[in-house]
């Protein structure tokens, strides 16, 4: 099989959706997006992958959707290994190759991209105001000069930050009311209910944890983030590549205008800013904050359910102990009709009583009498329980 086993190039004005029915089922398919924000669906092996970007087996295995490996964003030499949920992508200094394109959470995107890395666009400004500025002031000439691997990282980042936000969202407006059906009316609809929230929640905030966790580990290490600067990388000749004995040299014109700009800066600040991350670094602290904030929301969220467990258990040993105070007084009340009935077990035996036959009325009053004695009996039972405090008052 040779480099390329499968090539679509997609017309603008074609769907990609029906661009990629085209593709034979079973094929592991890429799509490409170079700086002019053409597409075209691949069907690569790995060995094509490895040998086109330039990248490790293991870098391309974190790829494998067959692999649950956590997020990662890995600077190489010529390309950026991304994986990040469903985005599965690597980025070289003028191209993005993306991973299953047919996949529904990858078309936005793969839209998306096109329209970022399309010569002379920019992204949206949002005013202080939340409305959109327009695309000819200074910062949207200064957004033009942004590298073309921090472009497609951002549109990677935007996107899956907005997709993990969606999802939160949606699930807070699931488990409130549902929280709040459960506080109003115990039962087993409603637990179950909660119960499959809580699950789904356990799993968005491990999901949400390693995007924000890879993202704080690459703040906190400078090199990590100078590894992502691959025009920076493309401004000083290349070490020769294994088995060739001249060095690489780019022939992209966008990535040999970068060149220019970039060798022209140094000349002119006459230092080296191999270690000048700040403008990767603002990009990474502007999403984590916002990943950081669906994080927030979900720790919230389970504090409110953990809440409403209290709540739930608090009720539970409030009924518990009402029915321990029910069995108190039934218990009291047999002991006490136990011994009003023990009179009428001694009387209807078959015994003669002298007493009786003269004096008949006796009888009458041993039954008041032993009423009395029950009833008596019973109110001292429950007064005792309620002065040691095991009945409520």
């Amino acid at each position: 099989m040779g480099r390329e086993g499968y090539v679509v190039p997609v017309d603008p004005q074609m769907s990609l959706s029906v661009v990629l029915k085209k593709k034979p089922a079973g094929s592991r398919s890429w799509i490409l997006l170079d700086s002019s924000s053409h597409a075209t669906v691949l069907d690569l092996d790995k060995h094509a992958i490895m040998h086109r970007v330039q990248i490790h087996a293991r870098d391309l295995r974190i790829l494998d959707p067959l692999l649950s490996y956590p997020s990662a964003i890995l600077g190489r030499e010529k390309a950026i290994v991304l994986n990040l949920e469903h985005i599965k992508a690597i980025i070289t200094a003028d191209e993005v190759l993306l991973r299953d394109p047919s996949d529904e959470n990858v078309i936005p995107v793969v839209q998306e991209l096109q329209r970022r890395l399309c010569p002379g666009s920019t992204a949206p400004k949002v005013n202080g105001d939340g409305k959109e500025s327009g695309g000819h002031d200074v910062e949207a000439t200064e957004e033009d000069e942004s590298p073309f691997e921090f472009r497609a990282l951002e549109v990677a980042l935007d996107s899956i930050c907005s997709f993990l936000a969606a999802r939160t969202t949606d699930l807070e407006t699931a488990a409130y009311p549902a929280l709040d059906e459960l506080t109003s009316k115990i039962s087993s609809r409603n637990l179950d209910r909660v119960r499959k929230l809580k699950s789904a929640m356990t799993r968005l905030t491990a999901r949400v944890q390693k995007v924000r966790d890879e993202l704080e580990q690459l703040l906190d290490d400078d090199g990590d983030m100078a590894d992502l600067y691959l025009s920076r990388k493309l401004a000083v000749p290349a070490s020769p590549v294994s088995g060739s004995g001249a060095n690489w040299f780019p022939s992209s014109p966008t990535v040999i205008s970068r060149m220019s700009r970039a060798s022209r800066a140094s000349v002119v600040t006459g230092r080296s800013d191999e270690n000048d991350v700040e403008e990767l670094e603002m990009l990474l602290e502007a999403y984590f904050m916002q990943i950081d904030g669906t994080l927030n929301k979900l720790t919230t969220l389970r504090e409110y359910i953990d809440d409403t467990e209290d709540y739930i258990n608090i009720q539970l040993d409030n009924h518990r102990n009402q029915l321990i105070q029910l069995e108190l007084f039934l218990s009291s009340g047999t002991v006490c009709l136990s011994i009003y009935s023990l009179l009428a077990a001694i009387f209807g035996m078959n015994i003669p009583y002298t007493w009786m036959e003269n004096h008949g009325y006796l009888f009458k009053w041993v039954i008041i009498l032993s009423g009395l004695f029950s009833a008596v009996l019973f109110v001292v039972i429950v007064a005792y329980a309620r002065f040691k405090g095991l009945v409520g008052s």
